[in-house]
């Protein structure tokens, strides 16, 4: 779990923090509804629900990313935003960083759908989240990464190059959602893994189209 990077970006990250309100607020509202089931069902993304002669449910690619599954999934989703949110928006500037988080989300989503039961609602913010890692990656490979691990379940704080936390995190999403290919069932969700790598490959592929000069020299 990563606690902050030793990368100052030297501006305020107005559009991150904003994206964290947001999503907070809509998660107050969410656990504050008559009936939670029903208001992520009409604002989470199911695949039956979905249809392209329908341009109303294709909204739901956006209203998906800010449901979350409770306290803990919204907690270090935001936390990752948070801590690696900043850098990526001084880099693209706001308006292309809030564009950049979107588009990475729905690509998320659409390479997860295939993975995900039919009727089952997809939510939350990691695979725009992801998108973040993947740009980070490309930009920051270097910059330092404190995270928080457990040695011999103690919980020790120890520093790391993003490029080691970002590919092993990426390399843990391939392998658990391969896993979970053989143990989902047609009617449980679970973890979108799918999102999760999707996500951060559309964000390499995102920056790299915004900053072809830079070479990926990881």
């Amino acid at each position: 779990m990563p606690i902050r990077d030793h990368n100052p970006s030297n501006k305020f990250p107005i559009v991150t923090f904003g994206i964290i309100v947001v999503n907070v607020l809509i998660f107050i509202q969410e656990i504050a509804s008559p009936n939670i089931e029903v208001f992520i069902r009409t604002y989470g993304l199911v695949r039956t629900n979905i249809s392209l002669s329908d341009i109303s449910t294709l909204t739901n690619f956006i209203t998906a990313m800010f449901l979350h599954g409770g306290v803990l999934h919204i907690a270090s989703n935001m936390l990752f935003l948070w801590v690696f949110g900043d850098n990526i928006e001084a880099a693209l500037g706001k308006i292309k960083f809030l564009l950049f988080y979107l588009v990475g989300g729905v690509v998320a989503s659409l390479v997860q759908l295939p993975f995900t039961p039919a009727d089952v609602p997809l939510v939350g913010a990691s695979g725009a989240i992801a998108a973040v890692l993947g740009g980070y990656l490309v930009l920051y490979p270097k910059a330092q990464i404190d995270v928080l691990i457990p040695i011999f379940f103690i919980p020790t704080i120890i520093t790391v190059p993003a490029s080691f936390m970002l590919i092993y995190w990426f390399i843990i999403q391939i392998l658990s959602g391969a896993i979970s290919l053989g143990i989902q069932t047609e009617s449980v969700g679970g973890v979108a893994f799918f999102a999760h790598a999707g996500g951060f490959l559309a964000g390499v592929l995102l920056i790299n189209l915004e900053r072809p000069k830079r070479s990926l020299s990881y």
